[in-house]
């Protein structure tokens, strides 16, 4: 199942380009760089940015909380003190909001037939990338602090004395998220906002 569904997906689209539509020879990657749109790939950037750092959050609470719920059946003494660790995991989605808004910031309205040139493509790029890998770093921040959460809650139940040696695997968790934070700030620290060409831009061909 690993590799079985994305050579799948390749082989479909590729026989679909070569012999449905006959024009197999579209098959190529500069082409798509090319006639996608930097609003496309911005926008795609802030979503991905946005919605993998929420799901790593709601990732990490999910397994935080069961375990403090289930712990807190034994030793009720758990459920406030270890609330810390849900407080962890809604921290990793805060910094996912916080880049999609830096980002928006970038996304400023072009003309579609200005919106082609060498310096919105990058922007375009960079936003797209820096959200992708803060999203990506974000996933595993959360899912990480869920399980290092969810072992002290239940260690606390156990023992008391482990839950602040636990506590601090948990911390340096969650900086994770924070090294996401300052590569996707370091991403798009040379992109500007969308400008117009001075002149209608001169577009690939492949652009319709």
């Amino acid at each position: 199942y690993t590799y079985g569904l994305p050579t799948f997906v390749t082989v479909v689209i590729a026989l679909y380009l070569a012999q449905l539509t006959c024009s197999g020879e579209a098959f190529n990657v500069g082409q798509f760089l090319e006639e996608t749109s930097p609003y496309a790939w911005a926008a795609t950037g802030i979503g991905l940015c946005i919605g993998l750092s929420v799901l790593g959050a709601g990732w990490g609470i999910f397994m935080t909380g069961a375990s403090i719920l289930g712990g807190g059946v034994r030793a009720p003494r758990i459920r406030t003190k270890n609330l810390i660790s849900i407080i962890f995991c809604e921290v990793v989605a805060i910094y996912g909001l916080i880049i999609g808004i830096v980002y928006s910031a970038r996304m400023s309205f072009v003309s579609p037939n200005l919106i082609y040139t060498r310096e919105n493509y990058f922007t375009g790029y960079a936003l797209f990338w820096g959200g992708l890998t803060m999203g990506v770093c974000n996933l595993l921040c959360g899912v990480s602090v869920g399980i290092a959460g969810s072992t002290a809650a239940l260690a606390d139940a156990a023992d008391p004395n482990l839950f602040v040696k636990i506590l601090i695997v948990e911390v340096f968790g969650s900086i994770m998220g924070l090294f996401g934070l300052i590569v996707g700030l370091l991403m798009i620290s040379q992109a500007s906002e969308f400008t117009a060409a001075v002149a209608p831009a001169v577009v690939s061909p492949f652009v319709r």
